[in-house]
């Protein structure tokens, strides 16, 4: 199974691109774990469906066909460390590929993250772009850690 994270923007800070590399690493053969960046559209004086219209042109020529699509969302559902551990083990048996997509600056076309199979939320907190890739790729391999009994999470 691979997980593959889309998120709108290009440039991370050093920090964070330190941060994924060392988490996605960590992670086992078979469970791939791939981030594909793809480009904000430049704001100036469009509209704002104009812009969501030309992300999701981008995001969507991005996923392969057949993948799961959950949309990082900050009305999504909010799952606990031990509740996205229970998503990731129903994709896993599942066998599709899971695309957790990340919006830009405005977020997601209202559309496309209603169309999506799933969306969650990773704060109640508004978080800049880069921490929110940090902190999806910790929380999946975390997810992934509880999933194979590592002693990760404590409760």
């Amino acid at each position: 199974m691979k997980l593959l994270v889309v998120a709108v923007g290009q440039r991370m800070p050093d920090w964070a691109q330190t941060a994924w590399d060392d988490y996605a690493k960590r992670f086992p053969p078979e469970l791939k774990l791939e981030l594909k960046a793809v480009k904000t559209e430049p704001r100036g004086s469009k509209s704002l469906e104009t812009l969501y219209a030309a992300e999701r042109e981008r995001i969507e020529a991005a996923i392969p066909r057949g993948t799961r699509i959950v949309a990082l969302d900050e009305r999504g559902t909010a799952l606990t460390t031990k509740a996205l551990a229970a998503r990731l083990s129903f994709w896993q048996g599942e066998g599709d590929d899971v695309a957790l997509v990340i919006g830009g600056p405005d977020g997601l076309e209202p559309a496309f993250r209603a169309a999506a199979h799933e969306r969650i939320r990773l704060s109640d907190l508004t978080l800049p772009h880069a921490m929110a890739r940090v902190l999806l790729v910790e929380q999946l391999y975390r997810a992934w850690s509880v999933n194979a009994g590592h002693p990760y999470h404590r409760e």
